[in-house]
């Protein structure tokens, strides 16, 4: 039976833990309320993007653009968007088991190299054996929307001089608090919209420029619509993760004081029968 020293100091230990986790909630909430909200309101905008570019890559004449073409898939470049910390639940290892499983199954027929986002990302896979053309470690939740339009800009430049014949995006997107969705996007090449073709319009020089600024516009978007979701995923499991752990860490207390109680009426009542047991023998 422990000691009631030994069971004050992990009864300590454990609530001194549980104010650790409250806090950690505390602020997990506040940054998913504002996460959640940046991904609520633009969600609207992000989403007419993907059938738009469907449609200029439809109605788009051969040559009008080079991340137009479509190519034999030699080279595929992945980008796997992870968290830096940990304590998020499930978050990072169902989205890194998922990405493993679809880049091996690619690597089987083509050359594979990853873009890495986030520090779990980069420790997984570093352990892989696939190359990373690019990969960013730290502060990834400080990351502001120019660095990851950098990124963006990068996996279009390697498509469009052709280091790479296809770019995929796998990341959580936030579907709920309870648990995000782990999303394989085919970023590139361009899925053509086939009912767009018969109503194309005339390209006159002025459509062949707007679609240079369409294309890698709306790529970009795409890219930065992964990442805001991710980091809205992130703020919604690291809550739960640190309200669950609250919620046990106070049914743990629960159960040690309830330990501790029975150990000093149990140490109580040993004393009380020794007295009795004394006075007995002295009246004897």
């Amino acid at each position: 039976m422990p000691a009631l020293i030994d069971l004050r100091r992990r009864i300590r230990s454990v609530q001194n833990t549980q104010q650790i986790t409250k806090a950690m909630k505390t602020v997990a909430t506040a940054k998913f309320r504002k996460s959640q909200r940046r991904v609520l309101e633009s969600r609207p905008w992000w989403h007419t993007w993907p059938e738009l570019l469907r449609r200029a890559a439809a109605w788009a004449p051969p040559g009008a653009h080079p991340l137009l073409d479509r190519r034999q898939e030699m080279r595929t470049t992945g980008l796997v968007i992870t968290s830096d910390k940990g304590l998020a639940g499930a978050f990072n290892s169902n989205l890194l088991a998922r990405a493993q499983e679809v880049f091996e199954e690619r690597a089987r027929t083509s050359e594979v190299r990853l873009a890495l986002i986030g520090k779990k990302a980069v420790n997984h896979f570093k352990r892989r054996g696939f190359p990373v053309a690019l990969a960013v470690a730290e502060r990834t939740d400080k990351m502001t929307a120019a660095e990851v339009e950098a990124v963006a800009r990068e996996l279009l430049r390697l498509f469009i001089f052709q280091r790479t014949d296809a770019v995929t995006v796998v990341y959580n997107e936030f579907k709920s608090i309870l648990a995000p969705r782990v999303t394989v996007l085919p970023l590139l090449p361009l899925a053509a919209e086939e009912e767009g073709a018969g109503g194309a319009p005339d390209w006159e020089p002025e459509l062949r420029a707007a679609l240079v600024r369409l294309l890698p516009l709306g790529l970009t978007l795409q890219v930065l619509h992964c990442f805001y979701e991710s980091q809205a995923a992130e703020h919604a499991a690291r809550m739960m993760a640190m309200d669950n752990a609250t919620r046990n860490a106070g049914e743990l207390i629960g159960r040690l004081v309830l330990e501790l109680n029975k150990i000093r009426q149990a140490s109580i009542t040993k004393e009380l029968l020794e007295i009795m047991t004394a006075v007995e023998a002295l009246a004897g």
